[in-house]
């Protein structure tokens, strides 16, 4: 098969011989750098959002809610599929990939056996074809093409990337990358090498990911995050975060929140006195941090519009909506219903939030605020960390799952999700997290950890931190206000704890004053201390000394 670059040429070539310059690329140009030829069903290009919506009604694809969403049902994969996640393991990124359990390399000649077959079965079929980009800022963005078997996961792929302006549309050839999804395609592992009859398989010489034999969208997201969470800091020495950033209207002063599932990044980042730069993905350039979508995907799951007021106000028309139990009759949505599965989703673009940055930018982040919802009752609900020890949290990305979320799990659990994000990172990563210190140092950024989950005990005898006071303690780092106070070294966790945020009771900043059983609270301290250390001592055998001196002590 010709490499991507040999196919750009050839095309190239056969679009300036017809005398129009690249702006007269069509299509079937586009699709043909993709590895698609010779199409025999309809081509959809760009087609807007209403368009996609009557097409995947008539195509049986979901139906319409009572505010217009789309709903749809993604079958069997409800969510990722970790297990079927490739990266091809090529001579040209062998070397740079952090290989392992996440990063799970698969071979060329299997994957150019599973690309002939995907290639064969779209281009035998109607398909969609969307032009997007990966960037808010132009400056170090990426074109991806996505040619999608089903108009539904087109809509999907146009509201949550960026949109190309006409300009753009008119440079866009030829795109970075091709993304071809085929849900409808089941793979046989012995044939083709997969784990499954699923498979997402990412190659970064032939500028192509493939998506196969599932449905769920967040496939298609997540590999074009890691694929920019690749070329960013290799190429543009861009950090790829996965977090939300919002930003003070009046200032510009700006935000990161870190944080994995349950410990309140969209709540807390969705501020209505701030402005929403993005939900998910961002790049820190050395001036300034941008998103990488032009969307959101938020999980929908018991959301009211009391408790999510923004999320659930975007779920209308124009909105994706995934493994929502809809009723037939009313066509109401029940956000309660989890019995497709707990991972609801919701896809609607960023300007469908009332305070959202539309352009998608904003200068360098002034705070980073990484959040763990700690089910053992013991972190500190707001502490500051120096360089070290930011770098430590954020190689760390910890949190814990409480007892009764999960079948088998009847105590508080430790997560521990490199950069918080480890899916989706590959690279090593200690160089994420230097990339991350020196930005920090370079730009004089706050960083602050801030513990969203129990206190007074663990679950089961505590209590979870009150929204209230966890939002007064937000606005205090942001604002700046925390540091008018006096800060007492935490002698386990080893970080600064502030001794007064107004709103917050004082009491409640030192954790240990809120257990009835102070040696209770020491064990269990120390216990969560030795969980970082040793995760720390396993992931990071070359993490740099001062760094993993700045973690949790059990001295």
């Amino acid at each position: 098969m010709p490499t991507v670059q040999e196919r750009i040429d050839t095309i190239t070539n056969n679009v300036m011989a017809r005398g129009e310059g690249k702006r007269g690329a069509t299509v079937h140009d586009l699709l043909a750098i993709g590895g698609i030829n010779g199409c025999r069903g309809a081509v959809i290009m760009d087609e807007a959002p209403a368009g996609l919506i009557e097409r995947a009604l008539r195509r049986n694809e979901g139906v319409l809610t009572d505010a217009g969403a789309l709903s749809v049902e993604t079958g069997k994969y409800t969510g990722r599929s970790p297990e079927d996640r490739f990266i091809v393991d090529t001579p040209d990124v062998h070397d740079n990939i952090h290989w392992g359990s996440v990063n799970k390399p698969f071979s060329p000649e299997n994957y150019e056996k599973v690309k002939e077959a995907v290639t064969e079965y779209l281009r035998t079929r109607d398909i969609f074809v969307v032009r997007a980009i990966a960037g808010a800022d132009r400056r170090w963005c990426r074109k991806f093409l996505i040619v999608c078997e089903r108009a539904s996961q087109a809509l999907f792929a146009r509201q949550l990337l960026v949109r190309p302006s006409k300009r753009q549309r008119d440079d866009y050839f030829p795109q970075d990358y091709t993304v071809l999804a085929a849900p409808d395609l089941k793979l046989d592992p012995e044939k083709y090498g997969t784990n499954s009859e699923a498979a997402v398989l990412i190659n970064f010489e032939d500028h192509t990911i493939i998506v196969a034999g599932t449905a769920y969208s967040g496939e298609i997201k997540k590999a074009v995050f890691s694929v920019m969470n690749y070329v960013m800091p290799i190429e543009e020495n861009v950090l790829p975060m996965h977090s939300s950033a919002n930003m003070d209207p009046v200032t510009g002063e700006t935000a990161v929140f870190f944080g994995l599932s349950g410990t309140g990044k969209t709540t807390l980042s969705a501020d209505t006195q701030r402005v929403l730069i993005g939900d998910d993905e961002h790049g820190w350039a050395q001036n300034s941090i941008f998103n990488f979508e032009g969307g959101c995907y938020a999980k929908a799951i018991k959301i009211t519009p009391v408790t999510e007021p923004q999320i659930y106000g975007a779920i209308r028309f124009g909105a994706i909506c995934e493994n929502v139990v809809v009723n037939h009759v009313s066509r109401r949505p029940d956000f309660f219903d989890d019995s497709l599965t707990e991972n609801t989703r919701v896809a609607y673009p960023v300007d469908y939030i009332d305070n959202a940055a539309v352009m998608g930018q904003g200068r360098y982040p002034n705070v980073v605020i990484f959040l763990t919802a700690d089910a053992f009752g013991v972190l500190p609900p707001i502490s500051r960390l120096d360089k070290n020890a930011a770098m430590f949290h954020f190689l760390s990305g910890f949190t814990s799952k409480v007892a009764g979320t999960e079948r088998g799990i009847t105590e508080p659990q430790p997560t521990f999700s490199t950069l918080f994000g480890e899916p989706f990172m590959p690279l090593d990563p200690l160089h994420y997290a230097e990339m991350f210190g020196d930005r920090m140092e370079r730009s004089g950024t706050r960083v602050y950890l801030i513990n969203t989950g129990w206190t007074g005990g663990p679950y089961g005898v505590g209590q979870r931190m009150d929204l209230a006071s966890t939002r007064q303690m937000v606005t205090a780092a942001l604002n700046g206000t925390v540091e008018d106070s006096d800060f007492v070294r935490d002698p386990i966790f080893n970080v600064d704890v502030p001794q007064y945020v107004p709103g917050v009771s004082s009491r409640v900043l030192n954790p240990r004053d809120t257990w009835a059983d102070k040696d209770a609270y020491d064990e269990t301290a120390l216990r969560v201390a030795k969980m970082f250390i040793d995760n720390a001592a396993e992931k990071y055998p070359d993490m740099d000394p001062e760094v993993r001196a700045a973690g949790p002590k059990v001295d």
